[in-house]
């Protein structure tokens, strides 16, 4: 959300609920939408480091609203940002902690614990695909997250097909 925030604010100052609505706005019903409170408390946080700028604007029949804006060192970070790669291999997966550790226990069967995955990844594609539909199909970005996300499921999908046949074994 931080560097979100900043990147949204590098193109020009915004208050709080614009954010939140250019955030919503570009990344559709298929991502977490933020709660308001919650960028507000970001902002906050991003103030106190240095990031952003807050300046208060007067208005006339409501409450002063609050005017954010880039700063040097938010600038920098957020080049830093786009500069960095995303790596984020999948080896601390929660799921396959439970499948490795089911049959120490003995609380729980690795097959039951394969379906009941497989079921919750096909629901979950399911809802992506209605997401898909229901989308504007204008808002590229939107289509293009959901699409991300029913690969990563397939692929999900297909490791927990190897899971399976490698703890069967050979029949």
């Amino acid at each position: 959300m931080r560097l979100a925030l900043l990147a949204l604010l590098a193109r020009g100052p915004a208050h709080g609920y614009e954010l939140k609505q250019d955030l919503e706005q570009l990344l559709g019903a298929a991502y977490p939408q933020p709660n308001v409170g919650q960028i507000y408390v970001t902002l906050g946080r991003l103030e106190k480091s240095g990031l952003i700028e807050g300046e208060e604007v007067a208005q006339s029949s409501r409450p002063n609203k609050k005017i954010y804006h880039l700063t040097d060192a938010g600038h920098e970070a957020l080049l830093a940002w786009y500069e960095d790669t995303a790596d984020e291999p999948r080896v601390r997966d929660e799921f396959f902690m439970k499948l490795a550790l089911a049959p120490r226990t003995g609380l729980a069967d690795q097959v039951a614990l394969i379906n009941k995955q497989r079921r919750q990844y096909l629901n979950t594609m399911r809802s992506l695909s209605k997401l898909a539909g229901a989308e504007d199909r204008d808002n590229r970005i939107a289509q293009l997250l959901i699409e991300g996300a029913m690969l990563h499921l397939q692929a999900d999908l297909d490791w927990l097909e190897r899971c399976q046949e490698e703890l069967e074994g050979p029949e």
